[in-house]
């Protein structure tokens, strides 16, 4: 019985936290399926999908960054600015809206890596410097104004159509959190982006290639921003240069609610997408609710409620962990 049940055990406080995020995601979707009628409507189901797969993209990104020790707050311009390059060369073709946009967040991703790991600058600092700098960048390519995608091209499919019944922007993301979780499961790449995480200095007496791995998150992170910008621009019809405002914060959020420690060194990319699809969740179940006329919140105090529940389960995990941890 014993041998049966150690491939469930807790084994630390991060398994433990992500244990509690994955119950509470599936709380929230038993409790929308009893109260609203068409909650697990097969509509509602792929419109939450379709459209927070971009969240789960820059999420899976921040993931990566925060368990180095880092943090990125730029992937939220990165994706305005890469939504409005996409949005400009999708008349040439689906494919150049794609690979520019995704081009846009590897050049902001490798000038972050340059400046934390050459220029020695804070990752904090560095990271809101070319947030400023991708929103400045985006306002000027599109003229302060959104930019019209082609639609002869094909480039809206990349947002808008289904494949195999399913969102092809849930098929991206999925598939990023599958590479994603190779990468920290089972590569030593994974292994190495954590023992950055518990230390940098000790990583580096090790013999680790602290600063190649670092440049390749901030790469990763900046080319998961551009793509979500991609999706952004493909599935609204436009590139949008003041869109991403406050994407930086959800990602971050969706990183700690899955369990990661902002201090590093541990973490999950399935948690990382529980998180996300929990705050999402959030969301989605408040609109349901003004739906029912019993109440009516506006976006601003849907802001608040969300931010209020993301509290109230990060002090729960922190209660938690500190139970399991004590003697």
């Amino acid at each position: 019985m014993h041998a049966l049940l150690r491939p469930f055990a807790i084994k630390s406080s991060g398994d433990l936290a992500r244990i509690g995020v994955i119950l509470a995601l599936f709380g929230l979707i038993l409790f929308g399926a009893l109260r609203y009628d068409n909650f697990l409507s097969p509509f509602n189901i792929l419109s939450f999908l379709r459209y927070n797969s971009m969240f789960a993209l820059i999420a899976l990104g921040m993931a990566l960054v925060i368990m180095t020790g880092g943090i990125d707050l730029s992937v939220g311009g990165t994706a305005a600015m890469a939504s409005v390059v996409a949005a400009l060369l999708s008349p040439y073709h689906w494919a150049a809206g794609l690979f520019g946009g995704m081009a846009a967040g590897l050049a902001i991703g490798a000038l972050n890596g340059f400046i934390i790991t050459k220029m020695r600058i804070q990752p904090f600092i560095a990271t809101l410097a070319t947030m400023l700098a991708a929103y400045g960048t985006g306002l000027l390519l599109a003229n302060n104004q959104s930019v019209s995608v082609s639609y002869d091209t094909g480039f809206t499919v990349i947002g808008q159509d289904d494949f195999l019944g399913f969102p092809i922007p849930a098929w991206i993301g999925l598939g990023a959190y599958v590479i994603g979780w190779l990468v920290l499961e089972k590569l030593p790449v994974g292994r190495h982006i954590l023992a950055i995480g518990d230390g940098e200095a000790t990583a580096g007496l090790m013999g680790l290639k602290v600063e190649r791995t670092l440049a390749a998150v901030y790469l990763a992170s900046g080319m998961l921003a551009g793509l979500a910008g991609v999706i952004l621009a493909s599935q609204f019809g436009a590139g949008q240069p003041t869109e991403g405002v406050g994407w930086e914060l959800f990602a971050i959020a969706s990183v700690v609610v899955g369990g990661t420690l902002l201090t590093g060194g541990s973490g999950s990319v399935g948690a990382t997408l529980a998180g996300a699809l929990l705050l999402a969740m959030v969301f989605n179940i408040l609109n349901f609710e003004n739906g029912l006329g019993w109440i009516s919140l506006s976006a601003y105090w849907q802001s608040v409620i969300r931010g209020a529940f993301l509290l109230v389960v990060v002090v729960l995990q922190a209660k938690l962990m500190a139970r399991h941890e004590a003697p």
